[in-house]
């Protein structure tokens, strides 16, 4: 059974990507009843479903649909919490903020291995 792929992107794919189904890991940073934003390389403006429960500053997965105005309506999305992907032991001796920063470096990196090497990720047909 093939599934849909779910190519990994953040706010510079966003126009490539148009009527499709992605993957965004990026931090909230505003939420407004059934909408909110957040920011994953720019700011993307989210449509929200009723199971999607983010938190303001939290770090989010959502998997959503590309609009043709460039929102995502979020299909899926899991709070990763306001301390992603810290390990205490590791990095006792840094500050969070610049644990956090290292996180979402790491992200950026894997979103520009999956567009330099998009065969292996996902059909660009």
């Amino acid at each position: 059974m093939a599934t849909e792929a779910t190519p990994r992107i953040n706010a510079r794919y966003l126009e490539s990507f148009t009527n499709a189904t992605v993957r965004i890991l990026g931090r909230v940073t505003a939420l407004r009843g059934e909408s909110a934003t957040i920011d994953a390389s720019g700011s993307i403006q989210l449509h929200l479903n009723r199971d999607a429960h983010l938190t303001l500053n939290n770090a989010v997965e959502i998997i959503g649909k590309v609009h043709s105005d460039l929102s995502v309506k979020v299909l899926q999305a899991m709070d990763f919490g306001p301390n992603i992907g810290t390990l205490p032991a590791v990095r006792k001796n840094k500050p969070l903020a610049e644990q956090v920063a290292a996180d979402f470096n790491a992200v950026e990196a894997v979103v520009d291995a999956t567009h330099r090497y998009k065969e292996i990720f996902y059909n660009t047909d």
